[in-house]
């Protein structure tokens, strides 16, 4: 099933590690005046980068956040799907939109929902939505997000999503230039959301045929390897093959991920400037507090109940 963890021996959707570290990039390219509220809770925008992730299996209406299948719709799935989510639903019906995922419609919520949170000043509410429109941002990226093929499993490659996404990045992300400069303010965000998916979108064709050109050049036992991982061996591919596949894409996954970074603060930027650009330094002392802590606490318990069935004891 869609969202399920189709990576060898790697962790979900462009790894743990790179949203986090797209987050956290992110929050050095705003402006002073966010800076004073945004890096004091680097750590939370950090950890909390995965939270979405984490709730797909849980939470009814999370997974179809993450992707959309512009494949479904057709070759001209970019010029007929309505850009905005009204005329969206009224075209093709919210149940069909959702089941073939809704990224670039959610960026949008997302972003408007940021914006309310400015224009209260509420930093709780400011932290969480900023962690999750980081990473739907980011997912809309990753090309494989953006087909119904998003495993291989249509064309014999299970596996390569997680291969793209976090066996690449966890061997080579190290060597990655994230740094792009000041956040810019962005017209349009819908336009902008759909310009992420198109560009992920274009970026298909080459993920899918170097893997299997460069398949048909390893014997089965070159392609895969097995590494421990949480003391368990655990399959993944080579280090040979991966390198050779890195090769192929030409820094594609570096660009991506550079892409997910600008494309993050640019509109958290840009939603602090269309909220008048608040003055976040009286807001600038907010921790969270017990209430907060509890409330986390209390929403990961929930998913973890629902990810694995586990009764309470009162049960």
């Amino acid at each position: 099933m869609k969202g399920q963890n189709e990576a060898l021996g790697s962790d979900i959707r462009w790894g743990f590690w790179a949203h986090k570290r797209i987050n956290r990039m992110a929050t050095f390219r705003l402006p002073p005046e966010m800076q004073v509220f945004y890096k004091k809770h680097i750590e939370y925008l950090t950890e909390n980068a995965t939270n979405p992730d984490k709730r797909r299996y849980a939470v009814v209406g999370e997974a179809e956040r993450h992707f959309i299948d512009l494949d479904v719709y057709g070759d001209s799935a970019l010029l007929i799907l309505p850009k905005f989510w009204p005329a969206a639903v009224a075209r093709f019906g919210e149940d069909s939109l959702r089941k073939h995922g809704i990224v670039p419609w959610q960026i949008q919520q997302s972003a408007y929902q940021l914006t309310e949170a400015f224009k209260t000043k509420n930093p709780g509410r400011i932290l969480k939505v900023s962690a999750d429109l980081g990473h739907y941002v980011a997912d809309a990226h990753v090309p494989l997000h953006t087909t119904r093929n998003y495993n291989g499993q249509l064309s014999g490659q299970e596996g390569i999503h997680g291969f793209w996404e976090s066996r690449l990045p966890e061997l080579f992300a190290g060597n990655y230039d994230l740094w792009i400069g000041p956040a810019e303010y962005c017209d349009n965000i819908a336009i902008e959301a759909w310009k992420i998916v198109r560009d992920s979108h274009l970026a298909c064709d080459s993920v899918f045929l170097f893997e299997k050109q460069l398949t048909l050049r390893f014997k089965k036992d070159e392609k895969y390897s097995y590494e421990l991982r949480n003391n368990v061996l655990t399959r993944s591919y080579s280090r040979e093959f991966s390198e050779k596949y890195h090769q192929m894409l030409a820094k594609q996954v570096e660009r991506r991920m550079k892409a997910s970074v600008k494309m993050v603060g640019d509109i958290w930027y840009t939603c602090w400037v269309n909220a008048g650009q608040p003055d976040l330094r009286e807001i600038s002392g907010f921790a969270p507090g017990i209430k907060e802590a509890q409330e986390q606490a209390e929403e990961q318990k929930s998913w973890l109940q629902k990810l694995f069935n586990v009764r309470t004891e009162s049960d």
